[in-house]
């Protein structure tokens, strides 16, 4: 009679449920680049980010499909779990494995493939999910400027002080024991921090995607160039400054490296004439990944017809990046269809050169807290 009873305990009490947590994985060298972050919530959803740009929100089953694709489980391994867990015969659980691993290699390495329709699951519009923290964080390491930019073009006196090294260190680390896989560095001009290619290597010793948000100038310096991407970095946001040849020519150097850029060109009444030009100059150096802004809410007919015409050249529009300081506000301009992007506070947050906490860049009334003194439970509710 116990042996019975065992028999019936084993067989219809549930698995434990799978451990919430982070979990990463990258490309080998032999194979096209690629990095998966997939994060298992307390309710045993997940959130897989894919090359930290495509965001899925997956069901419990999806994301014990996602987990075992990224330890490398084998697919007996896989259909024998998850039969067991979900009480489904172990041939459907094979043969949905093996689609769902299959058609993630399909959207990793095809950048064009919609998800919604290829993988055939819904995916949760962006930012509408109740996350367990933000999927990216954008640290403005300084708010120091070159030599001639504009005073106002950064909000020095919003700060005391800037971080030492060994204090971003501290804060990545936390970012990541948090479950963020994703890492900006802004400014100011963060290029101007001797020790930037140290947090650049820091972060990728975690697991983290990390950006980088520049004027890209001393990208002209090959070795300097050669030393960020040894470190690490996987993605830049390159400020143009259209009227300084030196910009244009360090976008020539960056373009032909295996980096991913997105190009950032501010529209504004001066310019607004030679845009179609930069646009055209900017498809012509294979630049596939454009953010524009305007500080003049009377361009936004104008913003309009370029969007139009960036997409007419074969480029993607990027919305929900940090942009450049400017003297008005940036949160104004960040989008061309909302004030404050939806995002903000949710998907990312911002953390000044002290350590203070903001939603998203340029909304100083609302800090959260300290990233580095407090903790971050308290900083995200």
């Amino acid at each position: 009679m116990s042996s019975i009873i065992q028999f019936i305990k084993d067989r219809f009490t549930r698995m434990k449920p799978l451990p919430a947590g982070i979990y990463t994985t990258q490309s080998s060298q032999d194979e096209p680049a690629y990095r998966l972050h997939l994060r298992i919530q307390p309710d045993g959803n997940g959130v897989l980010v894919v090359n930290a740009s495509t965001v899925l929100h997956l069901n419990p089953t999806a994301s014990e499909y996602a987990l075992h694709m990224i330890k490398g489980t084998s697919v007996e391994d896989v259909a024998r779990e998850v039969a067991a867990r979900y009480n489904i015969n172990k041939t459907t659980a094979q043969q949905d494995f093996v689609e769902f691993r299959d058609r993630m290699q399909s959207l990793i390495h095809t950048p064009d493939l919609d998800p919604v329709t290829f993988l055939d699951f819904e995916r949760v519009a962006p930012h509408s999910s109740n996350l367990s923290a933000p999927l990216r964080l954008d640290c403005a390491l300084t708010y120091r400027l070159p030599e001639g930019a504009p005073a106002a073009d950064s909000p020095t006196k919003r700060v005391e002080r800037e971080l030492n090294t060994e204090e971003w260190k501290q804060i990545l680390d936390k970012a990541w024991q948090a479950g963020i896989p994703h890492v900006t560095l802004t400014g100011g001009e963060p290029t101007l921090r001797e020790d930037l290619p140290e947090i650049i290597a820091h972060a990728e010793k975690n697991g983290q995607v990390t950006g980088l948000m520049s004027d890209g100038l001393k990208f002209v310096d090959k070795k300097y160039m050669d030393i960020l991407l040894q470190t690490g970095l996987d993605h830049l946001l390159f400020i143009l400054d259209p009227e300084n040849r030196k910009s244009w020519k360090a976008l020539e150097v960056i373009m032909p490296e295996d980096l991913y850029c997105t190009v950032h060109l501010t529209i504004d009444k001066k310019n607004k004439d030679e845009v179609s030009g930069y646009l055209r100059k900017l498809s012509g150096l294979n630049v596939t990944s454009l953010s524009l802004s305007t500080p003049d809410p009377e361009m936004m007919n104008s913003m309009d017809s370029f969007k139009d015409e960036a997409v007419q050249l074969g480029m993607t529009l990027r919305w929900d990046l940090p942009v450049p300081y400017s003297s008005q506000n940036p949160v104004a301009y960040e989008t061309i269809e909302d004030a404050v992007p939806d995002g903000a506070g949710k998907s990312w947050l911002y953390v000044e050169p002290d350590g203070d906490v903001l939603p998203t860049q340029g909304l100083a009334d609302q800090v959260l807290g300290n990233f580095l003194k407090d903790q971050f439970e308290t900083i995200y509710r």
